[in-house]
């Protein structure tokens, strides 16, 4: 089995969320093999990752980089 054939995509209908207290945000993601689910599970990331990927992602699709008070 190719892990190259391996992808995540965000759950269907689920809600990223953040812990206030933590600061970690949980946003869940489906893990697909080919076109089959493997599992569904949270992606966690502290505050600043989840900061960094936001503008990362934001910076690949050719939007604004935005701020967070």
């Amino acid at each position: 089995m190719s892990v190259t054939s391996w992808h995540a995509s965000p759950q269907r209908a689920a809600v990223p969320h953040s812990d206030p207290g933590t600061g970690e945000v949980r946003v869940p993601v489906a893990l697909y093999h080919l076109d089959e689910v493997q599992a569904e599970v949270s992606l966690v990331l502290s505050r600043t990752e989840a900061e960094e990927l936001r503008d990362s992602l934001t910076a690949l699709l050719g939007g604004p980089t935005l701020v967070v008070a």
